[in-house]
């Protein structure tokens, strides 16, 4: 599958260590995923010196192209919140995953779209394995919301 991950990047990178868990697994299991950068140390660096309508223009692109996008919103994040929202737009299928116990927009939780499904962990482990489930109920048609 062609996967769009989503994360924070200027919002706080706390959860770094997350996505890039989630990251290597997606590309492991023989996932594509444009967005595999956004996992690493560096990416401020990277995406600051990139102009943003070059970033905006590319980004809605590979949402696009891709066939679900998968978000890990602990940290708040406008960039990542506009992704969800243009995926599902498209119906695009949308997992967003956060840390149990952290507190979450509204515009999320309370988003009844068919498409999107939200999982908390509370562990890399665990959060690797809600995006696997995920991925899988999406192969075989069966993610509903």
């Amino acid at each position: 599958m062609n996967i769009y991950f989503a994360c924070s990047i200027t919002g706080g990178r706390e959860f770094e260590q997350v996505y890039q868990a989630i990251v290597q697994a997606l590309l492991s299991d023989g996932h594509q995923v444009p967005t595999a950068h956004l996992a690493q140390p560096g990416v401020l660096d990277i995406e600051s010196i990139a102009d943003p309508a070059e970033i905006f223009h590319r980004d809605t692109a590979w949402i696009q192209a891709c066939d679900v996008l998968i978000a890990e919103v602990s940290t708040p994040s406008h960039g990542v919140g506009f992704e969800i929202g243009y995926a599902l737009s498209l119906e695009k299928p949308v997992l967003c995953c956060y840390q149990e116990g952290g507190k979450v927009s509204k515009m999320i939780s309370g988003n009844s779209h068919p498409k999107l499904r939200i999982a908390t962990y509370q562990s890399i482990t665990e959060v690797v394995r809600n995006t696997r489930t995920f991925l899988e109920e999406c192969r075989l048609g069966r993610q509903t919301g």
